[in-house]
């Protein structure tokens, strides 16, 4: 148990009194004690074709006997275009070239790289200046903590991009809390755009502004109704790009294919992660309009890397073959139309534990849902923690952030898997001090 440090973990908690998981099916993991674990999160926001499915598992053994690696730069293979051309025919219309990277955060930092040397290969070399928000997470590398908004994630690591700044967050719990759906209150926000930020830096020096449509790791903060428009009318207005960080909202979590279409908003830039491989292999991918790549390739000469930037795994052959099998999947079973059907009764069960003790706010979109707390005084955290704790002792796995719960099943979750969800949350917050 020593050897490993775990990510984002209470270590010494954790190894104190391990919770370990041996084997995964369906909507279920098991446990080392043998008990089936409801899985109320997808693994990580990520499974959402739900575990150990057959044809993204075969298909992951055959690429694996078939070929097991392939350099990716200055050499390809088949399954990198297919998959890209998958890829391109499912993401929002307008967003029709691919790039892949291996996670969320090379998703966001790609984008950023790609935003800022975009003006660049257009001759706009002052656009350098990048905007994020408050509470927004766009993974752990440098460049998304910089544009990310989350004090924790940075004060260990002061050491940002300097040519930042950040929007404020969406949240208003004194005017949306329980809100069912897109709050009613808050897109004037957007206009801090305008009216602060390109006053404060001058709009000719600002390459991108990134959000997540949605922000799923600090609570499941839902965008105002006429934010994100907002957000692009302006954008459009001073050249800036709009850059939409998908990792959680894509692939059928908001009951919609992109939050991009459930929003009727096309960014420029779209990352995303986590279900474009069901999660089973390490794969994120940046999806562009085509006049963005179209200006690397007319700004480089002949024989030239247009975009000097990837890894030594992106479009990895077996990421590539899960990747594949997993879209094929989201369409034959009509997982994201399965998702939208599944919403209001999801949200029903969510509002349910209004008025249960302890509980602030609720807030839901298709799929996710996110249950506020109280914090206890001088313990913030704590009370989130101990439902946590309490949800996997009767079975069930959620995700806390803070004092907020989180749930995002696999989108093939049953109704009467939906019931035992909110029932176990309910359950564990009543025996919550």
């Amino acid at each position: 148990m020593q050897a490993y440090w775990m990510p984002f973990t209470a270590n010494r908690q954790f190894k104190s009194a391990p919770r370990m998981l041996v084997s995964a099916d369906g909507m279920y993991y098991k446990d080392d004690a043998g008990r089936d674990i409801l899985d109320g999160c997808a693994g990580l926001w990520c499974v959402n074709a739900g575990h150990n499915r057959k044809p993204i598992v075969e298909a992951i053994q055959r690429q694996a006997a078939t070929l097991d690696y392939a350099p990716p730069f200055q050499l390809g293979h088949p399954l990198a275009f297919e998959a890209a051309e998958q890829l391109a025919a499912m993401a929002p219309k307008g967003l029709g070239k691919v790039f892949f990277v291996n996670s969320g955060s090379e998703a966001a930092d790609t984008a950023l790289k790609m935003a800022i040397a975009y003006h660049r290969v257009r001759g706009d070399a002052a656009r350098v200046k990048l905007v994020g928000r408050e509470r927004g997470y766009h993974g752990v590398n440098f460049g998304g903590i910089s544009v990310g908004g989350i004090a924790g994630n940075r004060k260990l690591f002061p050491v940002t991009l300097t040519a930042t700044d950040h929007l404020k967050s969406t949240h208003d719990l004194a005017r949306n809390a329980f809100s069912r759906g897109e709050p009613e209150y808050g897109a004037e926000l957007a206009d801090e755009l305008e009216a602060r930020i390109t006053t404060l830096h001058d709009p000719s020096t600002i390459a991108a502004v990134i959000v997540e449509p949605m922000a799923g790791s600090t609570g499941v903060l839902i965008p105002p109704k006429g934010y994100l428009k907002r957000l692009r009318e302006i954008c459009d207005k001073y050249g800036i790009l709009l850059i939409f960080d998908e990792v959680i909202t894509g692939f059928g979590r908001l009951g919609a294919d992109w939050a991009a279409n459930r929003f009727d908003v096309l960014p420029d830039i779209l990352t995303c992660a986590k279900g474009l491989s069901n999660g089973v292999v390490p794969m994120g991918a940046v999806l562009v309009k085509p006049e963005i790549h179209d200006a690397f390739m007319a700004a480089a000469g002949d024989r030239m890397i247009e975009f000097p930037h990837g890894y030594t795994y992106s479009a990895h052959p077996l990421a590539c073959a899960a990747s594949i099998a997993t879209l094929n999947l989201y369409r034959e079973e009509d997982l994201f139309g399965r998702a939208a059907a599944l919403a209001p009764r999801f949200e029903e069960k969510a509002h349910a534990l209004r008025g249960e003790r302890h509980v602030k706010d609720i807030r839901n979109l298709g799929l996710v849902a996110g249950i506020e707390l109280d914090s206890r005084p001088g313990a913030a955290g704590q009370r989130g923690f101990d439902v946590f704790l309490k949800c996997w002792e009767k079975g069930v796995l959620v995700r806390f952030t803070g004092d907020i719960i989180a749930c995002s099943p696999p989108l093939i979750i049953e109704e009467q898997e939906i019931d035992r969800l909110f029932a176990a949350i309910g359950e564990a917050i009543r025996e919550t001090e």
